[in-house]
């Protein structure tokens, strides 16, 4: 007999997840700040979509609500906020199109990668890695930065902005090729270890 005592908690209704659909959901309203000129308004909400990103983790282990919802949830609305941005922002002028085309082409060949994966040895968990996180990091600080540098000319700024674009660019070639690397090597080690292996 089931126990209703203790029913299983809506995963769309924990606080780790209400947050990350916040991120979401502040997508639209950020871009059509950033897209109408409103940098100000814009960075505050990148800085509120950040906090979110942030809290939602700490929250999900502090509350023990961590679920299978949240972690499909949680990079999907990452690259929602961080790729729309980037394209807006390359659309606009402000970050030029070979980092865009870089970070773009990163997350398809991901996504092509990890088809094989799951269809060569049916993994569906991929654990961002030390690179992808540091991209990920550089990325967010890259749009602050381009987005900051539109309020203030300040030379500091335009240094700082200057360094992260290229971080961005070579973390993402990095992080792109461990991640391949890595997945190639999964898949050799199911090989060897399938039922044809002695």
């Amino acid at each position: 007999m089931a126990d209703v005592s203790n029913p299983r908690p809506n995963p769309f209704r924990t606080a780790p997840n209400l947050l990350t659909l916040l991120r979401i959901c502040l997508a639209p309203f950020l871009v059509a700040a950033v897209l109408d000129g409103h940098y100000g308004l814009g960075l505050g909400l990148f800085v509120v979509a950040g906090l979110t990103d942030a809290l939602d983790g700490t929250l999900a282990r502090l509350l023990k609500q961590r679920s299978m919802l949240g972690q499909y949830l949680d990079p999907v609305a990452d690259k929602l906020l961080l790729s729309t941005l980037f394209l807006v922002l390359t659309h606009m002028g402000l970050i030029p199109a070979r980092v865009t085309v870089l970070v773009f082409g990163r997350d398809v060949g991901i996504l092509v990668v990890a088809a094989i994966l799951y269809a060569a040895v049916g993994r569906r968990e991929f654990s961002p890695s030390i690179f992808g996180k540091a991209n990920t990091a550089v990325q967010v600080g890259a749009v602050a930065a381009v987005l900051l540098h539109q309020l203030t000319p300040a030379f500091w700024v335009a240094e700082i902005r200057t360094l992260l674009l290229d971080a961005t660019m070579v973390l993402t070639v990095v992080s792109g090729l461990h991640y391949a690397w890595t997945a190639s090597r999964r898949v050799g080690a199911q090989a060897a270890n399938g039922p044809g292996a002695r």
